[in-house]
């Protein structure tokens, strides 16, 4: 086992006559034993970083250390690093005990007896024993990834790297191996790093979440900080499903208001460059829906457009009436609504994220408990 930890690592990609920047000055620092997700949408960086950490790409700028080593012009092979892929890369002439063994025969000095040891070990914790004779063809998908992973366990690295291994699965084993792979994560204790788009995979999964746009890191955090304490716009946006309502409003001296909507927060706040163009951002769970009429600035009539019952809740389209903002909200249990109905939104004032409409930067976060939690930009805090 061990740290990871990554210092100002930049890729850049020759393009023609020009260069892409795949990862941009990245810093972090991956405890040992942590299981720590990248995520982000396609061209974020993330598998390009997964692959520097790998040894697979080389570093343009920056520095990479394993266990307090430096790696970062080491050889794959000397990085005492296992990787798993998104397609399995199994060797379909061999059985699933001499693709699990392949690593151990050639790499190392090992014998017969401690790699074939390795090998039942490995295949009893991925619940594959009884699979060591078949070959790869002869597997289900689930199974084969199974046998991938279960050749990197049996190198006992001092970390794992995972690039989208579950994303050739269905929609049901995948959620089973979500499940596993946390066990198995925790059994071991082994430092991994988990490549993902999936944003239901980093929030379910990961002890943090590192959320990556344009080659940059975005926020690193667990992912309940993430998700309630967004840094940014696009972070708010990207996780959660249904995403987070942002609507654009002014604020002036404390005072957050729009055509059909005010409330409070701190007077102190003010945006770069002191404009007043804000964007408040509330999420689905956090709106409410009745059928009675407002009697709040917090509250406005709307018409539902879409119903969408997904069993257990239900997410509602609505249109602020006189305006074409819309809003989503999850409501419990079936549907009290239909489409085209009138109905009246309420937003609690502590549910409101508070961003910077220039810069997408938070200024304020929703908290729990009603009290605003408050980010001010190196001006503000020296006023």
């Amino acid at each position: 086992m061990a740290a990871i930890t990554i210092e100002k690592l930049s890729k850049h990609f020759p393009d023609g006559g020009e260069t892409v920047v795949a990862v941009d000055e990245l810093d972090l620092e991956i405890d040992d034993g942590d299981f720590v997700v990248f995520v982000g949408p396609s061209g974020c960086g993330k598998t390009t970083t997964l692959r520097c950490i790998a040894g697979l790409e080389t570093v343009t700028d920056g520095d990479i250390h394993l266990a307090g080593e430096r790696v970062t012009d080491t050889p794959p092979e000397d990085r005492d690093i296992a990787m798993v892929f998104q397609s399995y890369a199994l060797y379909p002439h061999m059985t699933v005990r001499e693709n699990m063994g392949f690593g151990l025969k050639y790499a190392t000095d090992h014998g017969a007896d401690y790699i074939e040891e390795r090998i039942q070990k490995a295949a009893g914790m991925m619940g594959i024993g009884e699979l060591l004779d078949r070959k790869p063809a002869d597997l289900s998908g689930g199974q084969q990834q199974r046998v991938a992973l279960g050749r990197a366990i049996v190198r006992d690295p001092k970390a794992f790297l995972m690039d989208e291994p579950l994303s050739n699965l269905d929609a049901k084993l995948r959620a089973e191996m979500r499940t596993y792979l946390q066990e198995l994560q925790e059994e071991l204790g082994t430092t991994t790093v988990y490549v993902t788009h999936d944003q239901t995979e980093a929030m379910t999964m990961g002890d943090k979440i590192a959320i990556l746009k344009d080659g940059r890191l975005q926020q690193f955090g667990t992912p309940a900080e993430c998700y309630h304490e967004p840094s940014n716009t696009f972070v708010a946006e990207f996780l959660g499903e249904p995403s987070v309502n942002l609507i654009e409003m002014e604020l002036d001296d404390g005072r957050i208001t729009s055509a059909y909507f005010e409330c409070e927060t701190d007077s102190s706040l003010t945006t770069a460059g002191g404009h007043g163009e804000v964007i408040v951002g509330i999420r689905p769970e956090a709106v409410e829906l009745s059928d009675g009429d407002p009697s709040a600035p917090t509250e406005f009539h709307a018409e539902v457009n879409v119903v969408e019952h997904l069993g257990r809740e239900s997410n509602v389209h609505v249109t602020v009436s006189g305006t074409s903002d819309e809003l989503t909200a999850i409501v419990e249990g079936r549907p009290a609504f239909t489409g085209g109905e009138q109905v009246t939104v309420r937003i609690s004032e502590a549910a409101i994220h508070l961003f910077d409409a220039r810069t997408g930067d938070v200024l304020r976060n929703a908290t729990a408990d009603g009290t605003d939690k408050i980010h001010r930009t190196p001006q503000q805090a020296d006023s």
